[in-house]
């Protein structure tokens, strides 16, 4: 393609095709901004709130319900009252600060104990078999936060 045809070629295209050409954002290369939000899709992929339902319910994965009560999954048996009840949580934060808060909560909430779900250090302690891990990969974070922004 010559020059003058990039030109004709709409920059919100032009971003796209960068994005979805970068592939995944590896976790120590995820921008922040002061706030703590992530504004950029880690995989470029929408997420899927009905996966994003079931990694928030899995207790093995998400296990978001060990700390956060949530009446959407009402089925699920257990429900923790260390955080905030998520009903909600759509209307408190946006796409944006969910996604954050997904990836590294201590950017957004000083001395949580809520666990980092798309880092690879995560606290000193970390069993040798997760180290150097991430908790969720970046599409499961993706349809969690599509998920929570279904809670309104």
């Amino acid at each position: 393609m010559k020059p003058y045809q990039l030109a004709l070629i709409p920059a919100s295209f032009l971003a796209m095709a960068t994005l979805a050409s970068a592939g995944t954002i590896k976790p120590d290369d995820v921008v922040f901004a002061p706030n703590g939000a992530v504004s950029t899709s880690l995989t470029g992929t929408p997420g899927d709130p009905a996966n994003g339902r079931k990694v928030f319910a899995n207790r093995k994965l998400g296990n978001c319900l060990a700390c956060h009560k949530n009446s959407d999954l009402s089925e699920q048996q257990f429900h923790g009252e260390i955080g905030p009840a998520l009903d909600g949580v759509a209307e408190r934060y946006d796409e944006a600060q969910l996604r954050g808060i997904l990836v590294n909560s201590k950017k957004t909430f000083e001395g949580t104990i809520m666990p980092s779900f798309y880092r690879l250090k995560n606290g000193a302690r970390t069993m040798k078999k997760f180290q150097g891990k991430t908790i969720l990969t970046a599409q499961q974070v993706e349809d969690v936060v599509a998920y929570l922004k279904t809670l309104k």
